[in-house]
């Protein structure tokens, strides 16, 4: 009985590891197929054209610090991949930009708000950096980019301490 009960785990355990998704895309996948890189990273958040083929875009990681580009050419082969949040792409956004072009850069921002009356929506972008910063784009409400910058998201922020002194 114990062996069954032993046996039963470790098959149950490796199942697991052979169904769960990866995280990010490594280069002993290129060359993959499309269903291939889905087996092992999920399923993407968005698959858009690209210039050679396709781009399927997998944000990662704890409030989406990582989001990772995976390249397929004509032939559905995957040709290559990047981690696109991060300070060189943000500057590349600039103001006028359409929505569109700023998903191509660097996907869809997870963490968004309405700004008052109206006037638009901010995204968010957390990013692995040594100074807790996320960086922000504010939209008009007809899409284009008004501006961007970088911000302290909430986890960073430290609570003010109200002390009352009783006499």
């Amino acid at each position: 009985m114990y062996h069954f009960f032993k046996a039963s785990l470790l098959a149950a355990f490796a199942l697991c590891l052979t169904s769960c998704a990866g995280y990010s895309p490594d280069d002993r996948m290129l060359g993959s197929s499309r269903e291939q890189v889905i087996q092992v990273l999920g399923l993407p958040a968005a698959e858009k054209d690209a210039p050679d083929g396709k781009v399927l875009m997998f944000p990662r990681g704890p409030y989406g610090k990582h989001t990772y580009f995976v390249y397929f050419n004509a032939d559905d082969s995957m040709t290559r991949w990047t981690q696109v949040l991060h300070e060189k792409n943000f500057a590349l956004i600039k103001p006028d930009m359409s929505r569109d072009q700023v998903v191509s850069l660097i996907g869809e921002a997870k963490d968004r708000f309405g700004l008052a009356r109206d006037r638009g929506y901010v995204w968010n972008y957390r990013y692995v950096n040594p100074h807790c910063f996320w960086f922000q784009i504010e939209f008009t409400r007809d899409d284009t980019v008004r501006s961007t910058g970088y911000g302290r998201p909430p986890e960073c922020r430290v609570p003010r301490i109200s002390v009352m002194i009783a006499n």
